[in-house]
């Protein structure tokens, strides 16, 4: 029998990491959806489970080439060079973890990027437009950055141009899935505008259960999403998963605290909040961090998010479910504190400036943050406004009252009878309706 160099071990723990990030997607459904209003719900779960699917046959077809092929650029790797994962099945005797568990790994963070953007633009916008974004910034603007980022040829993972030589951390996604998805989210929102009655007329979540049980079910796949990133199992992946258990807990007190100060109560709604912003920071600083290091980071995040999370009031802007107060504001606050709270106790190696590195990791951290943000926003926008010129962003005023549920998909998320199901001649259709289409049409 040949020998071969394969690590069944790390295999597993990749491929079981996998599926814990795949299980985040339903989590952020049910996250999101509990935070929408009731007659929005399946839309939202749609939205998610869209880009689930959509991003996925993107990803076996040229994303996977787009963004790791060998011999690529600073910028992107060409998307025929591995077209359809050609090549990729063959048995390596000399990998200790087969490439298709790689590529599977990744195909979920590239799906679970773009669902992030949903929860920004709840309730009003046309699902066929909301496909067509997303595949399009997959492919301009996620497929790139990755590559940037976690790709050999990437001119953040080699420090080039502006970074002087010094690479930027980037552990699971600070910059290619936080930053990245928030800078999107907010380009979306000012082109789509406010919700109708916003914010005149409160739009509580209609279901916290679902919200604190997606919160718990994020948490769970994060140890896949940031401990996975280690691609081993080993102590990078060890420290990691602590660092991201650590850090989620102080972030979550560090809402609620800022919570009962600010508004008299700590809510359910904070409490899954902070969770969700504590393992945003921790993402890209798990390898570079203590544990204390964590527990700071996590605090701190907890504290900004919860405070950047009102800015849409101050300013205007409609980010229905909080994802540039969560996910851009948490994922600049890992990303920055790298540079000052890395220690090289630490598996990444590298000291931040409060343990004596200068300032040469927190300028990498900072222009990678400031470039990867920009570069989303632009394109996200100039992609949103091209989509809303043509075929429409934006469904019907009568269609947002009425509900995006009905309106859209012909279902309503709680059969409810003459009760609950909520008026207009969408009420009640879908697959458990009883009723006849003649009286639909009544």
């Amino acid at each position: 029998m040949a020998e071969t160099a394969l690590n069944t071990g790390d295999t597993a723990w990749v491929l079981t990491s996998a599926a814990f990030v795949l299980l985040m997607l339903p989590g952020l459904a049910l996250f999101y959806g509990g935070m929408t209003r009731s007659k929005g719900v399946l839309n939202m779960f749609m939205m998610v489970f869209g880009a689930l699917v959509l991003v996925g046959v993107l990803w076996v077809l040229y994303g996977y080439s787009m963004t790791f092929a060998p011999d690529g650029g600073p910028f992107f790797s060409s998307p025929f060079a591995l077209f359809g994962l050609e090549g990729l099945m063959v048995d390596n005797p000399e990998a200790a973890l087969p490439e298709m568990a790689f590529v599977g790994f990744q195909a979920m963070f590239a799906a679970i990027t773009v669902a992030l953007i949903a929860g920004a633009v709840a309730d009003r916008t046309k699902f066929a437009a909301w496909m067509v974004f997303g595949g399009i910034w997959a492919t301009l603007v996620y497929f790139p950055v990755a590559h940037w980022v976690w790709s050999a040829d990437g001119w953040i993972f080699n420090g080039e141009g502006p970074l002087n030589g010094v690479p930027a951390i980037d552990f699971a996604g600070g910059t290619a899935v936080h930053i990245n998805a928030g800078a999107a989210a907010l380009a979306l929102v000012l082109v789509l505008g406010k919700r109708l009655g916003w914010p005149k007329t409160q739009m509580r979540p209609h279901n916290l259960p679902l919200v604190m049980l997606g919160a718990g079910l994020l948490w769970f796949g994060w140890f896949g999403f940031n401990a996975g990133s280690a691609l081993a199992a080993d102590n990078t992946a060890s420290v990691v998963f602590v660092n991201t258990f650590a850090a989620t807990c102080a972030a979550t007190i560090g809402w609620l605290i800022t919570e009962k100060i600010r508004d008299g109560h700590a809510t359910s709604l904070g409490a899954a909040s902070g969770m969700v912003a504590g393992l945003v920071a921790i993402t890209p600083a798990g390898s570079a961090v203590s544990p204390l290091g964590a527990l700071a980071l996590g605090l701190i995040a907890g504290i900004l998010c919860a405070l950047a999370v009102s800015l849409k009031f101050k300013f205007g802007y409609d980010d229905s479910l909080d994802v540039v107060g969560v996910h851009l504001v948490g994922g600049l606050v890992g990303t920055l504190l790298i540079g000052f709270l890395a220690t090289e106790a630490a598996p990444a190696g590298v000291n931040g400036l409060f343990y004596g590195g200068g300032t040469s990791q927190l300028w990498s951290q900072t222009v990678a943050a400031l470039v990867v943000m920009v570069f989303s926003f632009v394109v996200a926008l100039l992609i949103a406004l091209a989509i809303k010129a043509t075929m429409g962003f934006r469904i019907d005023e009568d269609d947002e009252v009425a509900g995006i549920d009905q309106t859209t998909h012909a279902e309503v998320a709680y059969e409810l009878g003459n009760s609950g199901g909520g008026g207009g001649k969408f009420a009640g259709v879908g697959s458990s309706s009883v009723r006849s289409q003649e009286e639909v049409k009544a």
